[in-house]
């Protein structure tokens, strides 16, 4: 029996002004699978992950989450549907610099009506996990890139989504330290069954993916060949 897709975009129009983003974009996402998604810069890739998420609404087409469709939601249903099944990394992290790092991980849980003991209970072993341990009391100023974006990893895995999207997550980092960040983020993604979305412009990063598409001029479509695999990268700070 097929598995229904966990996302599911059908005809995906959006412009901004005059200037089209997406034009009749498709793509489904499989529970559990790594989807990298390619292109060059302006075409709509970072669009389509936006629209993926709830954050945009398109002009046309539908957006489904386990068979609804969340792009008929209202802003309040989609900033739920955010905080409570989905997580995101971004490329500079956008960590909260009032906070510590741990109470950055701990952000989605307490935002999500956790109390701030359970919060921080739950956030605190993800930093031996990802190899940031001692590292709890700090600020982000305090932090190397490579550093700040395992903070941004683990805060965007501490509720367990059900998806990670994760955009351009190494491009503010060089390439042996993105290369770690990649083995954790696949390896804690992989341990949790979470489904991951991720936008990039680096064939070593899509090759850790199961599928790889590319977005141009708006549309979606496959590649005629998967970039090759990456070896993995010594554990430890780079």
């Amino acid at each position: 029996m097929t598995t229904a897709p966990v996302l599911e975009a059908v005809g995906l129009s959006l412009s901004f002004g005059a200037t089209p983003a997406l034009r009749g974009a498709d793509l489904t996402v499989a529970r559990g699978e790594l989807l990298a998604i390619m292109g060059p810069s302006g075409s709509g890739k970072t669009t389509l992950l936006h629209c993926l998420a709830g954050i945009l609404v398109p002009d046309e087409g539908e957006v489904r989450f386990h068979g609804s469709r969340i792009d008929s939601l209202d802003e309040t249903a989609r900033s739920a549907l955010r905080r409570d099944r989905f997580g995101f990394v971004f490329q500079f992290g956008q960590l909260v610099p009032e906070l510590s790092t741990l109470e950055n991980v701990a952000l989605p849980l307490l935002l999500a009506g956790c109390s701030r003991t359970r919060a921080l209970d739950a956030a605190r072993p993800w930093f031996e996990r990802l190899g940031i341990g001692g590292l709890e009391d700090r600020r982000s100023g305090e932090l190397s890139g490579g550093q700040a974006q395992r903070v941004a990893l683990a805060r965007g895995l501490v509720a367990q989504p059900d998806v990670l999207f994760a955009d351009e997550p190494t491009g503010a980092l060089d390439s042996l330290t993105g290369e770690h960040v990649m083995d954790l983020l696949t390896l804690a993604a992989r341990e949790q069954g979470t489904t991951v979305v991720l936008v990039t412009h680096e064939a070593r990063v899509a090759a850790y993916a199961d599928r790889l598409v590319l977005v141009r001029d708006g549309r979606v479509t496959s590649p005629t060949s998967a970039p090759a695999p990456v070896p993995t990268s010594p554990a430890g700070e780079p």
